[in-house]
């Protein structure tokens, strides 16, 4: 890279909420000078960047002439025009992760065809064109229908059950796969730079919000047995090299009762299931992604103690300015970690923070977890 990540290199970042927040509280360190698109003139990252920038992230003119103006742009959501990264690819500005792995990411059809010309273990799926595809599908009911584009937190996935579900489900283009009867979600956090190092973050266990189909819970490191540890992470690495991807990539996968892994879903940058890891591991996976993208050693991994995280979201029946109730209260227990992500305004289920809990003692972390979950809420 001709620029020097520390002093002239201008990185930007397409979209400006709690991750890319969280980015640039890394990227200080490295004294990186940070530009933010993002739609909202009030998101998370505004007072954080030395350049923020209203605009449409799907809009081609509005992301091309944003950016001309970096060196190198990368995502925290992968909800973008990638006809204008692809475009400023082609004239020199590098583009991490990189615009092929995003339009593919983008369309979870085209996730799925990957891991199935690539070997990658996932549940049986079926594409379809329209809600009439389902009188026909060869998948047997129960299973579960994705949208394959624009889904996010639980929002364009359907459990389909009986005929009645039938008549009811997504219209537009999804994919139906096999209801997979799984005894933990888990995630594996891998990173890649440009000069082929790779890096996993050790196996995490995550429990989910059945109601919003959002992360709950997230524990680190998993007790899981050491083999279905290391073929996790194997099958992340393996998917990180298949892509080149060059950044971070976040890996969603089902253990299913027989101790079967199979890779539910890809992220192309930090994610939910690595926040633990400011407080829990030697490295911080926002830490990685800029070694990564920046080219530089990735660095270690290994988890510090036991870490369990907690989405931070709002109260179902409140919306409005953000109130915390119970602040003061979870900040006298031992290890609490809080990261509010500076938004204004809370509505039902919106993600407004999380919070880690940090303990050498596994047990003592999640009872601490649980109580802070129970104290700690957001109203308006």
């Amino acid at each position: 890279m001709a620029k020097e990540f520390y002093s002239d290199l201008r990185l930007g970042i397409l979209g400006g909420g709690q991750l890319g927040r969280m980015l640039i509280q890394e990227a200080i360190n490295f004294n990186a000078s940070i530009s933010v698109l993002d739609p909202d003139e009030n998101a998370p990252c505004k007072n954080l960047c030395d350049h923020f920038e209203v605009g449409a992230l799907n809009d081609f003119d509005t992301v091309y002439k944003f950016g001309k103006r970096v060196d190198l742009l990368t995502i925290e959501i992968e909800k973008v025009n990638v006809d204008a990264l692809e475009k400023l690819e082609e004239e020199g500005v590098i583009v991490y992760p990189q615009a092929r792995i995003i339009r593919l990411i983008q369309d979870k059809g085209l996730q799925k065809e990957f891991f199935k010309q690539n070997d990658i273990p996932t549940a049986p799926f079926q594409l379809i064109s329209s809600r009439d595809n389902l009188k026909s599908a060869k998948l047997k009911l129960p299973y579960i229908q994705k949208l394959r584009k624009d889904g996010y937190d639980g929002r364009g996935v359907m459990k389909i059950t009986n005929e009645n579900d039938v008549l009811n489900a997504f219209e537009a283009p999804s994919l139906i796969e096999k209801w997979v009867d799984f005894e933990m979600e888990i995630g594996v956090i891998v990173a890649r730079n440009q000069n082929e190092e790779v890096k996993a973050f050790p196996c995490v266990e995550m429990e989910f919000n059945p109601d919003v189909n959002l992360v709950e819970y997230l524990i680190s490191p998993s007790l899981l047995p050491h083999d279905i540890q290391q073929k996790a992470e194997s099958l992340a690495i393996k998917i990180a090299e298949d892509l080149q991807i060059v950044g971070l990539l976040a890996v969603e996968m089902f253990l299913t009762k027989d101790g079967e892994i199979l890779v539910n879903e890809l992220a192309p940058r930090p994610h939910n299931s690595g926040h633990q890891s400011i407080e829990g591991n030697i490295t911080s996976q926002f830490a990685q992604h800029l070694r990564a993208i920046f080219n530089l050693p990735l660095g270690d991994t290994q988890c510090r103690t036991n870490a369990v995280m907690i989405n931070l979201l709002g109260e179902p029946d409140f919306q409005g300015l953000a109130q915390y109730v119970g602040l003061e209260k979870v900040l006298e227990k031992e290890g609490v970690y809080i990261h509010l992500y500076g938004k204004k305004y809370t509505k039902p289920f919106r993600k407004m923070g999380h919070v880690t809990i940090v303990n050498d003692d596994r047990a003592k972390a999640i009872e601490t977890a649980r109580s802070v979950q129970d104290i700690l809420k957001v109203i308006a």
